[in-house]
């Protein structure tokens, strides 16, 4: 799959997705589109690459959309909400009651990614700000009807605490945003997300259950496209998840100096092959400072 391209999800009914091309890497964003009687698109995208996603709506044909539904309001999947919000002037815009008013004002959200992603904020366009009218906010257990089809709405804050997954009832397919981490469909890795400020390891953990709980046929990831459930997968992600945070936490102890942790997981990434350097370097950055900005708020970075 190359960036700009868009495929069905398996097994599904109208529901579609499009590689992004985020940080000009290839099957590394997706943006899902649920063409239901009320239209609604899961995830945005960086506000850079939305034309990939306009051309995704104009590719299957979705002149009027009804909802705009980022699973959380990280840049990287509400980035684009804006613009689409423009583009759509009667769409609704739905996110976790946490994240909405950073949709109003996007301000201290571009500061906080700016400080989290450092230099791999040039691959972002700054976000518009939408009008709070259009704003509407989720909470556990909402339902959103799609009109042949019904969303369910449960909290995922493992990742971030405005985050929320999607469960579409007529095809049994759950969008998981981040909480169920990376799926690298080149390699076949599933791999973690743990980004700085708000990275949890136990929530993280009760999020996995939650999928786990409603055994979804199919999940949809942000990072990247749809992959089918299973329980072994779900037991993948939570051994992924507690073997990263208690590498870092070793590590830590080793070099006592978490700028020398940093370097290492970098200089020892498996992913150079897969997304290039470039990418890969800035990805392990992100994700070793969750971890130790994590450990730092559970009291064990001393």
């Amino acid at each position: 799959m190359a960036i700009g391209d868009v495929e069905p999800v398996p097994n599904s009914t109208d529901v579609y997705y499009v590689d992004t091309g985020m940080y000009e890497t290839e099957m590394y964003g997706s943006v899902f589109l649920v063409d239901a009687e009320r239209p609604a698109i899961i995830d945005t995208g960086i506000a850079a690459d939305r034309e990939h996603v306009f051309g995704m709506l104009d590719e299957v044909g979705v002149d009027d959309l009804e909802y705009i539904l980022p699973t959380h309001v990280h840049l990287d999947h509400a980035g684009g909400a804006g613009y689409l919000a423009e583009r759509y002037p009667d769409a609704t815009v739905m996110t976790h009651e946490i994240g909405a008013p950073h949709l109003v004002d996007p301000s201290r959200l571009v500061e906080g990614t700016k400080a989290a992603v450092e230099s791999q904020w040039r691959f972002y366009d700054e976000p518009l700000p939408i009008e709070e009218d259009r704003v509407e906010s989720l909470t556990d257990g909402d339902e959103i009807d799609l009109g042949d089809r019904t969303l369910t709405v449960y909290h995922a804050p493992g990742h971030a605490p405005h985050q929320v997954m999607f469960h579409d009832d007529a095809d049994d397919v759950l969008f998981v945003g981040d909480a169920m981490g990376i799926w690298e469909p080149k390699s076949e890795t599933l791999r973690q997300t743990s980004p700085p400020a708000q990275f949890h390891l136990e929530k993280a953990l009760d999020d996995v259950r939650t999928v786990e709980d409603i055994a979804p046929e199919m999940l949809c990831f942000g990072h990247f496209g749809p992959h089918a459930y299973s329980e072994a997968f779900a037991e993948e992600y939570k051994r992924v998840l507690v073997e990263w945070v208690e590498a870092i936490r070793q590590k830590r102890e080793e070099l006592d100096d978490d700028e020398a942790v940093i370097r290492h997981f970098v200089e020892n990434t498996q992913m150079d092959d897969v997304w290039g350097v470039r990418k890969a370097h800035d990805e392990e950055r992100l994700n070793t400072r969750g971890v130790l900005g994590y450990l730092d708020y559970i009291g064990d970075g001393e």
